[in-house]
């Protein structure tokens, strides 16, 4: 006999596209919400999402009718949740206009909200849900029920709480949502409520909402799981009002390498769903940020570098590969000979062991002095210790470029390419736009194909003067790979110029 049990299975629904947007200064396009909902349901195939609130604006209701329009052709506009308020016929027509299928109805979930902002009794309040429930279903609206500040409530009025949940339990309520609105339960508070719930209403299915206000979240979430709740609420990079949501990287993650529990997410899209909300949001992560952070997968150590290269001594069941990302090594002031020799096998470069200590110093020298080595720089660091030519292939000669306020900027550019001088002329929104239109002006007579930019990063000292150095660092998408290039400058345009210098270098050398 086989007693082996099958892992639950624990269902996500992302709010980012609704809680998330309460993040301060966060407001999502139309073109956005539709792209960022296709990513959650098709890419990252979280089980649900929930995509606004009613009756906010006519944007918004033309973004949930155009995730609905999707969602319908791909058999998944029942997944496709919008946030409804106890106002009778108001929300649910709003919904039912737009194409919407479930509403997420929110009702208060403690005896003060329910007084003081409602004034209401629990008793009027509930003929008040019942009312609107009923009209949601004759609508054809499928219909879950927010508790909101349900965890305040349960601490301070738990009758009311109970009450709330057993004067609805006749209705058709498909999910009963608990949120800890405010972030304050501990994951022990968080365990003792729950069980409490389940098992005065073991036939209904509760959902948990965290909010991470004590950096709590995860952990809030992982003893939810334990309880016995199957179905959890998260947003991509934590956004939400105040300190934010719990992570869906970190719970998705958590809940399957430490619970073993069975999710529908593709971990392979995590990051690519993680930047796409990054760009559209304008909130960026920390690099440290766990899973989807730039620095998460790098190893800085000299130690940690030469522990992998003789026995993967510092991987864990983090790898980067579950996260369609890769290891990396810094360079820096901490960089050992592993370091060093991971990153010159990564480009393919070969050098001696007197050759390496070299390169070593330099690059242990410029760590010291607290400039960013990117792996790209290396080639430019290897030519300039061995006194080389060999990655000179264009020299700028001559660069100027004006800049105005409401004109465009232009740009007149030489330069030395193999011993020939090239010059070009270009215009552009500001000065680094004009210089890419005269330098790519001059490539295209090589057939040259200027790689697609990623990324743009500047970086200034704190408490530094005007005319302090300015580092500009790009990231470059050349085919299948992506790689940086560095500049440093007082003038900031320059420092991108020098980025962009150095990035034709290391093309033109590949040629």
């Amino acid at each position: 006999m086989n007693n082996t049990a099958q892992p639950r299975h624990i269902r996500l629904m992302d709010t980012t596209l609704r809680d998330g947007e309460q993040t301060q200064g966060v407001s999502f396009s139309v073109n956005e919400k539709v792209n960022i909902a296709r990513a959650l349901l098709q890419s990252l195939q979280v089980d649900r999402i929930e995509v606004a609130s009613a009756c906010v604006s006519d944007g918004e209701k033309d973004a949930v009718s155009q995730i609905i329009d999707w969602a319908e052709t791909q058999g998944l506009a029942d997944r496709v949740e919008v946030l409804g308020f106890v106002d009778y016929k108001r929300s649910v027509d709003w919904i039912a206009e737009a194409g919407g299928r479930v509403i997420n109805l929110l009702c208060k979930g403690s005896e003060k909200h329910c007084r003081e902002q409602l004034g209401k009794t629990l008793e009027t309040h509930v003929e008040d849900i019942i009312r609107t429930v009923e009209y949601a279903e004759a609508t054809g609206l499928m219909v879950n029920m927010y508790l909101e500040d349900w965890s305040n409530g349960y601490k301070d009025s738990r009758d009311y709480v109970l009450g709330l949940v057993s004067g609805t339990s006749h209705l058709n309520i498909g999910h009963y949502l608990l949120p800890d609105t405010l972030g304050l339960m501990s994951p022990e508070e968080v365990s003792v409520a729950l069980t409490d719930m389940l098992s005065k209403f073991p036939e209904k299915e509760f959902d948990f909402h965290p909010h991470n206000d004590y950096g709590l979240a995860t952990a809030n979430v992982m003893a939810a799981v334990a309880t016995g709740i199957n179905n959890i609420h998260c947003t991509v990079n934590c956004l939400g009002e105040r300190a934010g949501n719990a992570s869906l990287a970190e719970v998705a993650v958590a809940l399957k390498d430490k619970m073993g529990m069975q999710l529908s997410v593709d971990e392979t899209h995590i990051t690519m769903v993680s930047r796409m909300v990054e760009n559209f949001s304008g909130k960026w992560i920390a690099a440290n940020t766990p899973i989807v952070g730039a620095d998460v997968f790098t190893q800085t150590a000299g130690i940690h570098a030469d522990g992998d290269l003789k026995g993967d001594l510092y991987k864990s069941a983090l790898s980067p590969e579950r996260f369609a990302r890769k290891h990396s090594y810094a360079l820096g002031k901490m960089s050992g000979k592993a370091s060093l020799k991971n990153n010159l096998d990564e480009l393919g470069i070969q050098l001696s062991d007197e050759e390496k200590a070299k390169v070593l110093e330099r690059v242990v020298k410029l760590g010291d002095s607290k400039q960013v080595i990117t792996a790209e720089d290396l080639p430019f660091i290897i030519a300039d210790v061995m006194e080389s030519k060999e990655y000179h292939h264009i020299t700028l000669l001559n660069c100027y470029i004006n800049t105005g306020f409401n004109v465009d900027s232009t740009a007149s550019v030489r330069v030395e390419i193999e011993g020939e001088v090239q010059q070009g002329t270009g215009s552009g929104n500001g000065g680094f736009d004009a210089f890419m239109d005269a330098i790519t002006g001059i490539l295209k007579q090589m057939d040259f194909t200027m790689p697609e930019l990623l990324d743009y990063e500047v970086h200034i000292p704190r408490g530094g003067q005007t005319d302090a150095l300015t580092e500009c660092i790009i990231t470059w998408q050349s085919g299948e790979r992506d790689f940086k290039t560095r500049g440093v400058d007082a003038n900031q345009v320059m420092a991108a110029v020098k980025a962009t210098l150095r990035m034709v270098n290391l093309k033109l050398h590949s040629l």
